[in-house]
């Protein structure tokens, strides 16, 4: 029994060392399907955005902003206690063979020595006496300043990648509003007359949403970090580029075309390769995100800053380039509990830097740039 113990704390070590180094080293997507990181954010998740959806609209996107950090502290915390746990099952069938102040052996002890070994504590009321018992310790010790050093390393990244996702997202808000629509993004640069700052935008975006599939693939707990403000979101602004690249590409002649399909290749790309990581298959939007109304009243906002969309058939044209992503934005929005921004504002409204605090209760002023 005791070998069948230490074999079985054996595999739950291997086991957690092997998740712990694909989510916080191996730079790539992990396609198997049984994982401890897996099982852990599927499980919590899940529940947390249940109890979400029972708040009020309110304090609903604060409650949800709390999961990210939280769950990277609880994720690291299942590790150690599973090493902690694994290495106390191989003291326990290397035969208990302690030394201890008071007390007994036992499995309680091995737990205990585990614990002191592994965060390097070294109390001393508690010592291995054989050669083999010796060296389980060492290993564990080396093992937990292993174990520490790289979560150290690991936080100031994810928070790195972060801030450069915010940052991006920060600088739509003045250009396609709060939140962000393709609409008003091209609107604003409806004065733009040889589309360089259009192009400019696109280019950037084009390198955002490369960042975004490399760093959220490295570190999909990135994905559950909410916005600074409730109206934004980083698959809110990709979607936004999204639907503003497939109406560069479809219907506005001569306006930056080639850089727009460079852009809405990328994101495109972004956003399936996410859909698989979170394992959130494409899924037909509840309803249209542009019906012939919709499509209308952004025909007549774009006319109303010059820009006309071509004649035909760009509407079968959009639809098609539409096909291509918004069942894998609509799977991760849901999965998420993201919403989509609509393709044109619905309502004249402050962008987020026209408003603070202090304005409630007073005009702000709609002044556009």
């Amino acid at each position: 029994m005791r070998w069948g113990i230490g074999a079985l704390g054996a595999a739950l070590l291997a086991a957690v060392l092997l998740d712990a180094f694909e989510t916080i080293i191996l730079p790539r997507r992990v396609s198997r399907r049984f994982r401890i990181t897996r099982l852990f954010y599927r499980g919590t998740w899940l529940p947390w955005r249940a109890t979400a959806r029972l708040l009020p609209a309110k304090r609903r996107e604060a409650f949800l902003s709390f999961f990210g950090p939280l769950s990277l502290l609880a994720l690291l915390s299942v590790w150690a206690i599973g090493i902690v746990l694994a290495f106390g099952m191989v003291q326990w069938a290397a035969g208990s063979a302690l030394a201890m102040t008071g007390g007994s052996p036992g499995f309680g002890a091995d737990l205990y020595l585990s614990g002191t070994t592994f965060f390097t504590l070294g109390l001393g009321d508690v010592v291995p006496r054989t050669a083999l018992a010796k060296a389980v310790t060492v290993i564990e010790a080396g093992t937990g300043f292993a174990f520490l050093a790289s979560v150290i390393g690991y936080l100031p990244v994810i928070y790195q990648a972060f801030s450069r996702r915010e940052g991006a997202i920060s600088l739509l808000d003045a250009r396609a509003g709060s939140p962000p629509t393709a609409g008003e993004l091209l609107w604003r640069h409806r004065q733009d007359g040889q589309h360089e700052a259009l192009r400019e935008l696109l280019h950037e975006w084009e390198r955002w949403a490369a960042d975004v599939l490399e760093s959220h693939i490295s570190y999909p707990v990135l994905a559950y970090f909410r916005s600074q403000h409730n109206n934004q979101s980083w698959l809110a602004a990709l979607t936004t580029i999204l639907d503003a690249s497939a109406l560069v590409i479809v219907g506005l002649e001569g306006w930056c075309v080639r850089q727009a399909e460079l852009t809405f290749a990328m994101a495109r790309h972004s956003v399936v390769d996410l859909a698989q990581v979170f394992s959130t298959p494409p899924t037909a939007p509840p309803a249209d995100r542009l019906p012939d109304e919709e499509f209308a009243r952004l025909r007549a906002r774009l006319a109303d800053g010059g820009m006309r969309l071509r004649d035909g058939q760009t509407a079968e044209r959009l639809a098609d380039l539409r096909r291509m992503y918004e069942p894998y934005v609509v799977a991760l929005a849901a999965y998420l509990a993201v919403p989509l921004p609509p393709w044109v504002r619905t309502a004249e409204r402050p962008d987020n830097w026209q408003t603070s605090a202090w304005d409630r209760g007073r005009v702000s002023p709609r002044v556009h740039f």
